[in-house]
């Protein structure tokens, strides 16, 4: 594989005796869209500060293709952030606007000017060069944010949780507009949100930190489907976790037992090793059970909330024990029905946290 486009090498920042990041090493390839999501205080905007050079590091390096960018600062770096809140200057012109940071670098006025024009085309805004940023829908303004930000060529786009203002489906209009305006410049993008379906409609790979540390990273259906640990199971989505206890070990797996029973599940463990397992809503099969599916017991169907494709459901088992479920919406089900539970040995994840 090549070498990394951008390395953090061990980076560590404290601020006094509060831990903001520690420890953290991350590898981006070239032309990546990384988001990096987590919940607030995760460390998530720290980082992505340290790698603007807005935040300079307690300990560790920041490589960025091949040079040491560690304690540079963010007008000698080859990046561009766009700030949640657009940070845009109401008193200049949208094109105004886009030209700065060209102007900035001394770029000649005319070349300023068409650059300027042909980011704004690029983003959709064609012919709104004249206007006052006040005049502008958040929709638009977050456009312009872009557009600034590429106008200057970065080799690495920030985007500090540019959707968040924005509403449910404007969010989801821009997140197929960044997705496409990434594949088409080629620029390595490291986008943070805590939003999970923002990371997942947008990366090529989600980093999932909490308290200052990556819990995991890789392809966002991987880390949905096999999550490497518990807070990355109950954050990354819903989850319903049981504990357990490695009664033995299969041909291709251990069999754990839990409070619905013992069940297979394709992994390593030694027995007598508590575990926990985690187990999708959607993976729990109310009526036909798939292919080689396994029982999980008999449950009693409570709350249930029509939420447009599907039935978000809870359900107490036999054993007491309360699972969230999904259904198919046309799923003739209600309050207090007995149904079956069934799901897949392969839906099953084991994890070593406790729960």
């Amino acid at each position: 594989m090549a070498e990394p486009f951008l390395s953090l090498d061990g980076v560590s920042k404290t601020y006094g005796e509060t831990v903001a990041v520690t420890d953290i090493d991350l590898s981006i390839q070239r032309g990546e869209f990384v988001v990096l999501l987590g919940p607030s205080g995760s460390g998530k905007t720290t980082l992505l500060s340290v790698l603007g050079g807005f935040v300079e590091p307690t300990g560790g390096r920041v490589l960025l293709d091949g040079e040491d960018v560690t304690h540079l600062s963010p007008a000698r770096r080859p990046t561009a952030t766009v700030f949640q809140d657009y940070a845009l200057f109401p008193h200049m012109s949208v094109l105004g606007n886009v030209a700065f940071g060209l102007a900035m670098r001394k770029v000649p006025a005319e070349e300023r000017r068409r650059r300027a024009e042909a980011m704004l085309e690029r983003v959709g805004l064609t012919g709104f060069g004249r206007r006052r940023i006040h005049e502008l829908s958040g929709g638009q303004r977050q456009r312009v944010a872009l557009a600034r930000a590429i106008a200057v060529e970065p080799k690495l786009l920030l985007l500090d949780e540019p959707l968040g203002a924005l509403d449910l489906a404007l969010r989801r209009q821009m997140q197929e507009e960044l997705v496409r305006l990434q594949k088409q410049l080629g620029t390595t993008f490291v986008h943070v949100t805590h939003d999970q379906e923002e990371a997942m409609s947008i990366a090529d790979r989600v980093v999932v930190m909490n308290h200052g540390r990556i819990e995991d990273e890789g392809p966002p259906d991987r880390v949905y489907l096999k999550p490497a640990t518990l807070f990355a199971a109950t954050f990354m989505g819903e989850s319903n976790i049981l504990s357990g206890t490695v009664r033995q070990r299969l041909e291709e797996g251990v069999l754990v037992d839990t409070a619905l029973g013992a069940l297979p599940v394709a992994a390593t463990a030694d027995p007598g090793e508590r575990v926990s397992l985690s187990l999708r809503p959607e993976h729990i099969a109310l009526e036909r059970p798939p292919a080689e599916a396994i029982g999980l017991g008999q449950a009693t169907l409570g709350e249930m909330v029509f939420q447009g494709t599907h039935l978000r459901l809870r359900a107490q088992t036999d054993s007491g024990l309360e699972l969230l479920l999904r259904a198919p919406a046309g799923v003739a089900l209600a309050p207090g029905m007995r149904v079956p539970l069934h799901a897949e040995a392969k839906r099953i994840v084991l994890l070593r946290s406790p729960a």
